[in-house]
């Protein structure tokens, strides 16, 4: 079993770069998954860690557990109330805008009514393939660094299917043809969406702290192959 990478640990929370594929923690619809990180963590630490805020599966990045059921709720109450600055950087078709915002409100359950959802983002750069994926004769990218405001179920994959520019490997919201290309041209067979820092109130003092995960090998090559920031979290505007 992989050891996770430890990104920052006190005695209050530990923040782990989760790799991509990985569920969080067991649920109804994975009842019968074996490893998940939530078993990892506790194994590796030798502790119980508890739960504050979740990535989707085929989602990497940073990700951060109380210790103490009292230091998750705190944290918890941090994303409840918008207190924590997240920053992902993710791939997706097409140009994008140097910045925008997605103001579309999301349902968590189907059977659960609208709540809000806002995501920002901004382009990073851009690259024009010479193949043709569609009608054209090539196809365009782009690098976001995505900064939602909100939290829904799929809130990225969601809002950049709905202004048309889907992420890069996403099977659920995305677009089979690009993603093919990806696995044909860079052999990469992932969801192209990295949380890359977390920013948040410490549960204990309240001081200000900033937990990064760099992107992993897979993802830094892609970025030098196409020629783009995003290898390097320090290279990323805040």
């Amino acid at each position: 079993m992989e050891t996770l990478t430890v990104v920052h640990l006190d005695e209050a929370l530990v923040a782990v770069h989760k790799p991509p594929g990985l569920l969080v923690h067991r649920t109804a619809l994975d009842s019968k998954a074996e490893d998940f990180l939530l078993q990892r963590l506790r194994r590796q630490l030798g502790q119980r860690v508890y739960t504050v805020h979740r990535l989707d599966r085929p989602t990497s990045g940073v990700l951060v557990f109380g210790l103490t059921p009292a230091h998750a709720r705190t944290l918890s109450a941090s994303f409840e109330q918008r207190r924590v600055e997240k920053r992902y950087l993710a791939v997706v078709r097409g140009y994008l805008e140097k910045t925008g915002c997605v103001d579309y409100p999301l349902q968590d359950e189907p059977e659960q009514p609208l709540r809000e959802a806002v995501t920002d983002y901004r382009c990073l750069a851009r690259v024009e393939l010479p193949v043709a994926v569609s009608r054209y004769p090539t196809s365009r990218y782009s690098l976001a660094l995505v900064l939602p405001r909100t939290g829904r179920y799929h809130q990225i994959r969601r809002h950049f299917h709905h202004i048309h520019h889907p992420l890069i490997g996403d099977t659920t919201h995305g677009e089979g043809r690009h993603n093919r290309l990806f696995r044909k041209r860079f052999g990469v067979h992932r969801l192209l969406l990295h949380a890359v820092a977390l920013g948040f109130p410490h549960p204990d003092t309240d001081a200000w702290i900033n937990v990064t995960a760099p992107p992993d090998r897979q993802w830094r090559t892609l970025m030098r192959t196409l020629d783009w920031p995003g290898d390097d979290p320090a290279s990323i505007p805040s």
